[in-house]
């Protein structure tokens, strides 16, 4: 990516986050993650009894958080310009559909990132009690992270697709929730008993449990690494797709 191009990517990105934190939003989401995660970690997740130096009982929950929480946060990346009338002015500026999506991506990810990052607490709190594997902890974070971004990316595509925050919302949850329970054991079995084998190995195949689990568990798979890329490149490819024919219409 040329400077340019590097710059007009970083103009959105800042221009969204000074977006997040000049409202409520990145406050309010960060709040409320930091509490929920506290809360399912150390109560539902009986975190002190469970007697491991791990992160197992406070990473097992963020698939579901995020289910609800990062649609919250990305169903304004393009809902919000649409209503207020400002997306034809944007995609109109020097810059192209693709460095504005990107910008406004990376600017969504930093605040969850940064969500993420302020659950320090947790990492010292098992450190303090054991002897844990730094390597182990630190992939449970990374895939932690992918996953996030694979939601926000959904909620992008979603986004742009109606000027409602809330249809947003609600279509965002129904597709992660897709991608969640995809590869869930009730699910496939119910699937056994009328389609085909082929049918749903494709199904499971598209659940993202496996490969966080992979990481979570310290395995870095690179096919893992390249399910949670190609999603993400896919749905912000499908953002942009939709943008641009709004754009020409």
């Amino acid at each position: 990516m040329s400077c340019s191009r590097t710059r007009n990517v970083w103009a959105v990105c800042k221009r969204e986050l000074g977006g997040y934190f000049t409202s409520p939003v990145a406050y309010v989401f960060i709040i409320i993650f930091l509490v929920l995660a506290g809360f399912f970690t150390f109560n539902v997740g009986a975190f002190f009894a469970r007697g491991e130096a791990g992160l197992g009982a406070f990473l097992i929950w963020h698939p579901w958080l995020y289910l609800f929480l990062v649609p919250a946060v990305g169903m304004r990346l393009w809902a919000e310009e649409r209503k207020a009338g400002t997306l034809e002015l944007l995609l109109t500026m020097p810059l192209t559909t693709w460095q504005a999506i990107l910008g406004k991506f990376l600017a969504a990810w930093l605040v969850l990132a940064l969500a993420l990052a302020l659950t320090f607490p947790i990492v010292i709190t098992v450190c303090t009690l054991g002897d844990p594997d730094k390597g182990v902890m630190a992939c449970g974070y990374l895939g932690s992270l992918l996953l996030a971004g694979a939601y926000l990316a959904v909620s992008s595509m979603t986004s742009a697709m109606s000027r409602n925050q809330v249809v947003s919302f609600i279509l965002s949850v129904v597709i992660c929730l897709f991608l969640l329970l995809a590869g869930w054991p009730p699910v496939t079995g119910m699937l056994v008993n009328w389609a085909p084998a082929w049918l749903v190995d494709g199904v499971a195949a598209f659940s993202v449990m496996p490969w966080f689990d992979n990481l979570q568990k310290g395995v870095v798979d690179s096919r893992g690494l390249l399910y949670f890329l190609s999603l993400i490149l896919f749905a912000l490819f499908t953002t942009g797709v939709i943008l641009r024919g709004r754009r020409t219409n």
